[in-house]
């Protein structure tokens, strides 16, 4: 994946997600990812249970798509969003080789770990999350999961939910894994995403951000880790004329089915709802494509 000197420094791709108001974050260097996901005391490691494996070769570099991402900062709208803008050629059929941040699993096959929010994870986390927030840590869990990039192959993700909801999460992605279901990027949002000016092409694949709804005062589901966002780009928010991210508008068309998409009565809307939580899609006075929801907010 293309990504400038700056991105490279923060790591991280700006969310659409917007965050909690500014509070002070903990002290003390970020964690490495690897070893806060093997040494997690409270894990619990699960395997695949088919034994098979789901690894497949990565598609010919001419195929991936050429831009560089987070690299062109959009003018601000008065609302804070950045300005809308069509989408750029090189991301109407988007495809990037996913970074690895965390070892990919070295089998191909599916893994995941559910553990506690530790402080390591918890300074990675940053502004996302505050004691102001309406859930503690200790009502949250970290997950690891793997997922299915769009290059092909297995890698490590990482998302932090409710800790009442982990097991089910985990069962959701296991079948997108199974099912081949491409996702770009899994990766804690983190204050450099809040701070972040917004270049409307991010991406990432989440859980829990301390926030309100967007347009509103009220605690949004993702501030409980209760809602997941999958492949933002792919699966726009829409009201009005709002979309987000800004550079999506290509993916408003859900008739041009591309990779990534998530589509009325596919796998991730069947397994989503066999957990009891709801898609945005599906919502009459606005459409969140990429939201999914355990309290139908």
């Amino acid at each position: 994946m293309r990504r400038p000197a700056a991105y490279a420094v923060a790591l991280l791709l700006a969310l659409t997600l917007t965050g909690c108001a500014a509070d002070v974050e903990p002290t003390g260097g970020p964690a490495d990812p690897a070893e806060t996901a093997r040494h997690s005391q409270q894990e619990s490691a699960r395997t695949d249970p088919s034994g098979e494996s789901d690894r497949r070769p990565a598609g010919p570099p001419s195929s991936y798509s050429d831009w560089a991402l987070g690299a062109t900062p959009l003018p601000l709208r008065p609302d804070g969003f950045g300005e809308m803008r069509p989408t750029p050629p090189e991301l109407v059929e988007r495809r990037f080789v996913t970074t690895d941040l965390l070892p990919p699993p070295v089998d191909g096959r599916f893994h995941s770990t559910i553990g506690p929010v530790t402080p390591a994870i918890r300074r990675r986390m940053g502004k996302t999350w505050s004691p102001a927030c309406p859930v503690g840590l200790d009502g949250l869990r970290y997950l690891t999961v793997s997922f299915r990039g769009f290059d092909g192959l297995a890698h490590t993700g990482e998302l932090v939910v409710a800790a009442g909801e982990a097991e089910e999460v985990v069962s959701v992605f296991a079948a997108l894994f199974r099912a081949g279901f491409p996702i770009e990027e899994m990766r804690l949002p983190t204050t450099a995403d809040l701070d972040a000016h917004p270049t409307g092409d991010g991406n990432n694949t989440a859980g829990l951000v301390c926030r309100p709804m967007r347009g509103g005062t009220s605690w949004s589901a993702h501030a409980y880790g209760l809602a997941v966002d999958i492949n933002p780009f792919n699966n726009p928010y829409q009201k009005g004329d709002v979309v987000l991210p800004e550079l999506a508008s290509s993916y408003l068309d859900r008739g041009w089915q591309r990779p990534g998409m998530v589509q009325p009565g596919s796998v991730a809307v069947r397994e989503f709802a066999r957990i009891g939580w709801s898609w945005g899609g599906a919502w009459s006075t606005l459409k969140d494509y990429q939201h999914f929801t355990a309290t139908g907010l």
